[in-house]
């Protein structure tokens, strides 16, 4: 009798472990598996792929800087001696690169290099929605001068892994008060656009400035007694344009500061930067009135040089424009 109770137990047992096994297979069997994994992941990649296409101007910008910065690690790596990084070479072969891509994709030119001063001094400039035209200035005045300018970007970018080594090369500063003043202490030009990226996302084909309140850069050009150089870049914002400008945006920006709207563009449009006269410095006025004169002095250039509103296909014929535009 008890060998028969001990024969049914197993013989349940076995038919519970039968059907749990089968359970089981059919539970891990691969085309189950993989329609699982696909419904999980199908969300995210298709919110990755949204945003790399809505982006994709920002991500073909973070992909070169990676190039570069991945160039620079291995120049770095090579010939480092006693600590002392021979870095002028990969910035010429860096600012040849962007100079005859400026050539040949904008027909780049710079009128009015001889308004910069031959010491230190504070190059305030319009923000378009990718600041093309400066990297192109930077660049292409490397390249004349042997100048590094010393350029203030946003404090997000740092934030970016991995391309700290490409920013430090290139003379980008997150711009705190100190840093700036010590850049120009030690004679170098500093580049500083107040509208930022306030001025990149929500500007338009009227090129209205969008600037806030702040005088901090008025402040530092002041107590280091420097001249400011207004700048302005023709057709800027024919090159790139950004969508999205709603009051609902602009309120998040306006809290949280890191929103970048998305960008169309690329158009090989005429890119023409106009530097102005400098704005010598005057221990008489405030940095407020700074700030203004400086503002005023880059609308004039704006209201000389370009037509507004911005028309991209106008901007397109510009290229085969041969009349001086500097009259």
């Amino acid at each position: 009798m008890n060998e028969m109770k001990a024969t049914m137990l197993n013989t349940s047992e076995y038919e519970t472990m039968t059907w749990f096994i089968h359970m089981l297979k059919d539970r891990i069997d691969f085309s189950y598996l993989a329609d699982s994994v696909s419904s999980v992941l199908q969300p995210p990649l298709l919110l990755s792929v949204f945003f790399l296409l809505i982006y994709y101007v920002y991500s073909s910008i973070f992909l070169l800087c990676y190039i570069s910065t991945f160039y620079f690690y291995i120049w770095k790596k090579k010939y480092t001696r006693d600590g002392d990084i021979l870095w002028n070479k990969p910035r010429q072969r860096l600012a040849k690169c962007l100079d005859f891509y400026g050539k040949i994709w904008y027909g780049y030119e710079i009128i009015g290099m001889e308004h910069l001063p031959e010491g230190p001094g504070m190059i305030v400039y319009y923000h378009g929605a990718i600041t093309v035209d400066y990297i192109l200035f930077i660049a292409s005045l490397y390249l004349k001068t042997g100048r590094l300018v010393r350029s203030v970007i946003h404090y997000g970018l740092f934030l970016v892994p991995g391309i700290k080594l490409n920013f430090d090369v290139v003379g980008c500063i997150k711009g705190k008060k100190a840093e700036c003043v010590q850049m120009l202490k030690k004679g170098y030009l500093l580049g500083i656009s107040p509208g930022g990226l306030r001025e990149a996302n929500f500007s338009d084909e009227y090129y209205n400035m969008v600037w806030s309140a702040g005088t901090g850069f008025a402040q530092v050009a002041l107590e280091t007694q420097v001249p400011i150089i207004p700048m302005f870049t023709q057709n800027l914002r024919e090159a790139y344009r950004t969508v999205g400008k709603t009051r609902l945006l602009r309120w998040l920006y306006e809290h949280f500061r890191l929103l970048v709207l998305p960008i169309y563009g690329g158009f090989p449009v005429k890119l023409r930067t106009y530097i102005g006269e400098p704005i010598p410095y005057d221990p008489d006025i405030t940095a407020k009135e700074l700030a203004e004169k400086t503002k005023i002095a880059i609308e004039n250039l704006r209201d000389k040089y370009q037509k507004r509103p911005g028309n991209i296909l106008r901007a397109l014929l510009e290229r085969f424009d041969k009349k001086d535009k500097d009259a």
